[in-house]
């Protein structure tokens, strides 16, 4: 059974926020013709809370996990410990992050039931959760720590997948989990499988449409994309779906989002309040990854080389473009030629 605090309607002519879902509001008779207005603005009136019984509602919770991330344009590598060094750097959330989370507010608009945006990162990543509900977002919890510090995939699917059970005990059951493919400063995509393993959790990864959802049966179909075309792939709920880049159009938050973002109140939990228990398991101790060497690659001195392919014949343009290849790698031709001997 979950809450949720409801104004109680009046003559008034005063529409309600649009954070509000319409299929909440319609349960409880706020939609029909003469129930269209609320009282006042929602931060005053009478309030009165309502109990829900989410398998009689057909109300989805689904969570987000982002993350906030270096500006590519502007990252920094550090000599020594060869970890990415984020002061001073401007930030954004993932942007592979940002389409899961649209797909999750679609997917939340269409069914009803409401989306929680989960990070784990330092204080400073609030910023990117209030960003998160300025889109639509229904809250934001952010897991904040010593002890995540320098956390390799490993250690990080391991604290977000205690998370996400900790938001299950506390807030109701996740119907989908969404994720980005991977990261920016990491390219990794090992995170989302990573918490899926943990949480024994149905995985569809590079999602780039969630086609239909079935409450009734519990089952969700989408479309993964691949290198040989496109998968029609259909699960069972609970799962979790790591989404492609340019997967769906983003939305711009309304003023009332915005409003409301400003306003809101940020769960903040440490490792003991996420019901992790053993901490061995997180930051640098729980970590297996060793980075060696982390470096921007050289500069080629060589431009390239343009033929000039006009009023030239197809057979003189290619062997124009043998000669320079092999004028510029000999090694490659006594290759081929040592090749084309043996064959013989």
């Amino acid at each position: 059974m979950r809450r949720f605090d409801v104004m109680k309607p009046t003559t008034l002519s005063r529409r309600p926020p649009s954070c509000v879902p319409k299929k909440l509001l319609r349960f409880h008779g706020l939609l029909e013709p003469q129930l269209v207005g609320m009282v006042g603005a929602w931060k005053g009136g009478e309030r009165r809370h309502l109990t829900c019984d989410r398998s009689q509602r057909d109300l989805m919770h689904i969570v987000v996990c982002i993350k906030q991330v270096p500006d590519s344009a502007q990252i920094r590598v550090h000599p020594v410990t060869n970890t990415i060094m984020r002061q001073g750097v401007p930030t954004i959330i993932n942007p592979y992050d940002l389409f899961a989370l649209e797909q999750a507010l679609q997917v939340r608009d269409h069914h009803g039931g409401e989306v929680t945006v989960l990070t784990m990162g330092p204080p400073m990543a609030e910023e990117s959760l209030r960003k998160a509900l300025t889109y639509g977002a229904d809250r934001a919890i952010l897991l904040t720590d010593r002890h995540f510090a320098g956390s390799d995939t490993l250690a990080t699917s391991f604290a977000l997948s205690q998370a996400i059970a900790k938001i299950g005990n506390s807030f109701g059951s996740p119907d989908i989990v969404f994720t980005g493919k991977q990261t920016i400063d990491g390219d990794t995509a090992q995170v989302g499988p990573g918490i899926a393993k943990r949480l024994d959790l149905v995985q569809l990864t590079y999602v780039a449409k969630v086609t239909s959802i079935d409450l009734r049966t519990r089952a969700i179909t989408v479309e993964r994309r691949s290198e040989g075309g496109t998968h029609v792939l259909k699960s069972e709920l609970p799962c979790l779906i790591t989404m492609l880049e340019g997967s769906n159009a983003i939305r711009r938050g309304s003023l009332d989002d915005a409003l409301r973002a400003a306003r809101s109140e940020i769960v903040k939990w440490n490792a003991v309040e996420a019901g992790i228990e053993d901490i061995t398991k997180c930051g640098l101790r729980g970590s297996p990854t060793v980075v060696k060497r982390v470096f921007a690659p050289t500069p080629r001195e060589q431009k390239a080389v343009q033929i000039d392919t006009v009023e030239k014949a197809v057979q003189d343009v290619a062997n124009e473009l043998v000669t320079s290849i092999f004028a510029h790698q000999p090694a490659l031709e006594h290759e081929l030629s040592s090749t084309r001997s043996v064959s013989r």
